[in-house]
């Protein structure tokens, strides 16, 4: 039988309510990772995070529309205008806590690579480079057609998985890691300002790993992104 890895959804409204997760997170799960995904909504009244955890294999917080609400981490909410999916936030923090508890590997995308900083004690900051984001008023796809180099750390779990010093990453986020979370070991830097693009720990059993773009966008071609799917898939199976 495959993993089975929870995959996190987002709150938006179409009319309605609804439970939303881009189908593009899934497909490298199941094609490269080899893991069956199980979506987890972002309703805090509606799961259980000790049971949850005692049954997925790993669990992957995806990217976002939505920003992590400040007071999660700088206890006020200083960024006013941010769209915020405060359930959310709840249920990742909540879930991702129980699964490294249970010696169970996590992984975050983008907005999940924000929620882990913030559950390891660290902060986030939205005094970003120009090179970070592109306007909202762009194509969809074009938003992650904009991309910068980052440096990977020598020794480090991504250049090995990776084989590589030095890759070229999308970059669609309004916010990114101010202070780095307790026990953190950067995996990337921005080459232009340092900025950390990615993490791993190893808190219990299983490994924590997440990074700042968005490896599933063009994991079916980029060897770099596959390399990611296919060590969420040795994670899961160990």
């Amino acid at each position: 039988m495959s993993p089975l890895i929870g995959v996190l959804c987002c709150n938006e409204v179409a009319e309605r309510p609804i439970q939303v997760v881009a189908t593009r997170f899934i497909q490298p799960l199941a094609e490269i990772s080899g893991a069956t995904a199980v979506l987890v909504p972002a309703v805090a009244g509606a799961f259980d995070a000790a049971s949850l955890a005692g049954r997925l294999d790993g669990l992957l917080l995806t990217g976002s529309r939505s920003n992590v609400a400040a007071r999660r981490y700088a206890g006020a909410d200083i960024f006013n205008d941010d769209p915020l999916d405060e359930e959310r936030d709840e249920v990742a923090l909540a879930l991702a806590g129980r699964m490294i508890d249970a010696g169970r590997p996590v992984f975050g995308i983008c907005r999940g690579l924000q929620e882990l900083n913030v559950l390891f004690g660290g902060t986030l900051t939205r005094d970003l480079a120009a090179h970070h984001r592109e306007g909202d008023d762009l194509p969809f796809a074009a938003l992650f057609e904009h991309d910068h180099d980052v440096e990977l750390t020598p020794g480090g779990l991504l250049a090995g998985i990776t084989g590589a010093r030095r890759i070229r990453v999308n970059s669609v986020h309004r916010q990114g890691i101010g202070r780095l979370g307790r026990g953190l070991r950067p995996e990337a830097h921005a080459t232009d300002d340092g900025l950390v693009e990615a993490f791993s720990a190893r808190p219990s059993a299983a490994p924590v790993l997440a990074v700042q773009w968005h490896p599933e966008w063009d994991a079916a071609h980029r060897p770099e992104s596959r390399a990611f799917f296919r060590y969420v898939g040795e994670a899961l199976a160990s």
